[in-house]
């Protein structure tokens, strides 16, 4: 228990209360649009991850609370343009699948088609991305193997590129996952009571097939159960888990899960603006063969989200366990948690150089842009809970005139604290810029008498983040400027992370040496 009690003080979101309980959302963190299995006495989680690389994480859990990051299904991005920022692009709404002894993912890019990766070890390598099927607009594929060992696929539309928003079609699948048999059928029209149905996934249960799909919009809509005694339909439909009186609005779109106990839980996401799409878990009732999801408060009606809860019964406890945020840069590798806005240059970065710190070499911005939002070296990771600190402690000795490196808040809209060396002088300074896809402006600005400086940022429960710098052992300094408001950016929550930027790409830039990084 002393491990527990020390974890749960030392991380910023922790869901296991340590006695036999668990409080929503289990991941305070952007793991858009979840998809949940088990396999034997373990559970494996995917989300979204669009543009930003590597993408397709894996994360695991014995107990459905506690959650590891092991892995990224994509390492490196091997589509044109992904040497470049393509924000909102990319991976959308995956699924994954245990069948025949291998694990399963399948993606819809929204301007490509239908993709597919496999791994026999969820945590070791994938296979390159396959293309099942060409299609503008195709997305939330969700594969399906029944007894008798046919294959389908079933997806949905993204108006953006398709025009249509209230379909689902069920397409007959190669067993090997790697093409579809034929064109399929509209399957379920949402039109009347179910605008923008999307995000099925597919099960199988005490005769009925089923589909969980959710609808009525991102932020505030409902999950939605479809269900049918024959693959094909027809498919009745009810609404199984919405808002009702709770603060967990559209509370839809994830992955069912049966366990060895019997009992049965629904993993889904809350958009939760700035903070991203957060990962919550239900647990479901299944009456006259309709689950019914979280708690009922009125007869016949849907579910409700619940707050704190039993945690599930898995036939014993598990230490917490919560995906990692600091990295003190001692591995071989950069931590999990980050990510690149683009396919990532092995030029950018070292860990190697320095013992102990993360080097970043100063890079240009894009020939096409004035502003860190469309600069594919940013490092950095989801907001990780309602509340945080972040700091990282940089060494800019070996900056060149005209180059800066700092700590940056990421969104739509950005703010960031830099350590910028001055063009005309040998002189530091201080600066803190916002700014977004268009322009930056500068809010304030110190001269520095120090190469090596702690950089940090508060954010607090309205996302509101407060910039300070700390010299040595002095006393932190809060940067003299309005809070910054953070906001999400295209399909995912704000992120934080650090950058070094250069002037223009010289053959020999600067950098900065990263000591570490915190988050608590």
């Amino acid at each position: 228990m002393s491990n527990n009690v020390s974890e749960r003080n030392r991380k910023a979101w922790v869901a296991d209360q340590g006695d036999g309980t668990f409080i929503n959302p289990i991941l305070h963190a952007d793991y858009s649009d979840p998809d949940v299995i088990r396999v034997g006495d373990d559970f494996y989680m995917t989300a979204s991850s669009f543009g930003h690389i590597p993408g397709l994480p894996i994360l695991h859990s014995k107990d459905l609370v506690n959650w590891k990051l092991i892995n990224h299904a994509i390492k490196r991005m091997d589509l044109p343009g992904y040497d470049q920022t393509q924000h909102g692009n990319g991976v959308w709404a995956p699924a994954i699948r245990f069948h025949d002894n291998k694990f399963w993912i399948f993606y819809g890019d929204p301007d490509i088609g239908i993709f597919m990766c496999t791994a026999t070890d969820p945590a070791g390598e994938w296979s390159p991305l396959h293309l099942v099927h060409e299609g503008k607009g195709l997305i939330d594929p969700c594969p399906f193997w029944d007894e008798d060992g046919s294959a389908y696929l079933v997806h949905a539309y993204a108006r953006s590129r398709a025009g249509i928003k209230h379909l689902l079609r069920l397409c007959p699948m190669s067993p090997d996952g790697t093409k579809l048999l034929g064109e399929g059928e509209v399957i379920f029209d949402g039109t009347e009571h179910h605008p923008t149905i999307e995000g099925p996934k597919m099960y199988k249960r005490n005769g009925y097939y089923y589909i969980m799909a959710p609808a009525g919009g991102v932020s505030t809509g409902w999950q939605t159960a479809l269900r049918a005694k024959n693959v094909l339909g027809p498919y009745e439909d009810k609404i199984v888990l919405h808002q009702g009186s709770t603060p967990v609005n559209g509370p839809h779109q994830g992955g069912w899960v049966e366990l060895a106990s019997g009992e049965s839980w629904f993993l889904h996401f809350q958009d939760k603006e700035a903070y991203g799409r957060i990962v919550h878990l239900q647990p479901v009732q299944w009456v006259n063969d309709w689950p019914l999801m979280g708690e009922n408060h009125n007869e016949n009606e849907a579910g409700e989200p619940v707050l704190h809860y039993k945690k599930p019964d898995v036939g014993k406890q598990y230490p917490i366990e919560v995906p990692a945020d600091s990295d003190e840069f001692s591995g071989p590798a950069l931590g999990l948690q980050w990510q690149w806005q683009a396919n990532p240059n092995s030029d950018w970065y070292s860990l190697t150089d320095r013992a102990s710190h993360l080097r970043l070499f100063a890079q240009p911005l894009p020939a096409s842009t004035d502003t860190l939002y469309r600069a594919p070296h940013l490092v950095m990771q989801k907001f990780p809970a309602l509340t945080f600190n972040a700091s990282a402690k940089l060494d800019c000795t070996f900056l060149k005139p005209g180059e800066k490196a700092g700590l940056v808040v990421f969104g739509h809209s950005f703010a960031y604290l830099a350590i910028e060396a001055k063009q005309d002088s040998d002189r530091l300074l201080l600066v803190y810029v916002e700014g977004n896809a268009d322009k930056e402006q500068v809010k304030w600005q110190a001269e520095l008498k120090s190469n090596t400086i702690q950089l940090s940022v508060h954010v607090n429960e309205e996302a509101k983040s407060t910039f300070s710098y700390k010299l040595d052992n002095d006393e932190s300094i809060i940067v003299d400027a309005l809070p910054f408001q953070a906001v999400k950016g295209h399909w995912v929550g704000a992120k934080v992370g650090l950058f070094a930027l250069a002037q223009s790409s010289k053959e020999s830039n600067g950098y900065v040496d990263v000591d570490w990084f915190r988050i608590n």
